[in-house]
């Protein structure tokens, strides 16, 4: 009896400028959320950027009551990308409401960010 192991090739070619997603250096946008405290809401949430090959530059939730408020914050993205992840989070079935807000550019972008979200508590 044999076996067969498949294997599959790794394309390490540089990706051609096809390829290449648009960016909008410098561009920060805030997603914030209003959705039901469900334990599935943050990696939903999370899969709109994660997918995109993205690391959000800051996350902030907050469970109030039987509500959770999650601030989302994104470098990099276009218009176009904004505006599509903005419709897709809002038809997650658990979010009951998304606000878009593009955030003037700063040398750090985090730290203003969890200063207000501090400076919130």
């Amino acid at each position: 009896m044999s076996s067969t192991v498949n294997t599959h090739a790794v394309n390490t070619a540089p990706a051609s400028a096809s390829d290449a997603r648009a960016i909008a250096p410098g561009r920060r946008v805030v997603f914030a959320l209003v959705a039901d405290a469900d334990p599935g809401t943050l990696p939903r949430v999370l899969e709109y950027v994660a997918k995109r090959g993205l690391v959000p530059l800051a996350l902030h939730s907050r469970l109030t009551g039987d509500m959770l408020d999650i601030v989302l914050e994104v470098g990099d993205l276009p218009q176009a990308e904004t505006d599509h992840i903005g419709r897709c989070l809002g038809q997650i079935p658990m979010v009951a409401r998304v606000t878009v807000t593009e955030l003037a550019a700063k040398a750090d972008p985090g730290a203003e960010l969890v200063a207000d979200l501090v400076a919130a508590e």
